[in-house]
């Protein structure tokens, strides 16, 4: 049961996010109180603490990020939803994955965008002109954004699928 709540928590905000950019609170604090509710109820005090512990490891792990201008709330919001329906362990191993889906979705972007003809190879294969270019913006070329919560999605389908990383 608490597997389909996760899944549907991550494709309606899957959905809104592409469509508006925002991930719902009316999706992700009824995820958060479901992961609670559920495993007190089953496992008392220990599954308040196991739900709480994860709910709280998805939200830091993406509040920095957040405080920095990285990403938006909702996202912050969604891994900690993500947390609070299955733990710790399974919340950090999604963010591990959902880091990977998200730096290949950006590269692929920042790829389209860069005009080749004006960049040497050596910059091409700089680090910090890749960072540069990911996260600043001039007046011809806005910052390259996309919606994180395709990335949370797809990275949290690959740890319940896939399995944790070991």
């Amino acid at each position: 049961m608490i597997y389909s709540i996760l899944v549907v928590t991550l494709l309606l905000s899957f959905y809104t996010d592409i469509r508006s950019r925002k991930i719902l609170n009316i999706v992700t604090f009824p995820a958060m109180l479901v992961g609670l509710i559920y495993y007190t109820i089953t496992l008392g005090f220990e599954g308040l603490l196991f739900s709480s512990a994860g709910l709280l490891v998805g939200f830091l792990l993406l509040f920095i990020p957040y405080l920095l201008g990285g990403m938006g709330a909702g996202d912050v919001k969604l891994l900690a939803a993500v947390g609070a329906l299955t733990g710790v362990t399974f919340v950090l191993h999604s963010f591990v994955y959902t880091a990977l889906v998200g730096g290949v979705i950006g590269l692929i972007l920042l790829i389209r965008r860069l005009e080749f003809k004006e960049i040497s190879p050596l910059y091409l294969l700089s680090f910090f002109y890749l960072l540069k270019n990911l996260t600043s913006g001039n007046d011809d070329k806005p910052r390259i954004t996309f919606p994180y919560g395709v990335a949370i999605t797809v990275g949290t389908l690959c740890t319940f699928f896939l399995g944790g990383m070991t």
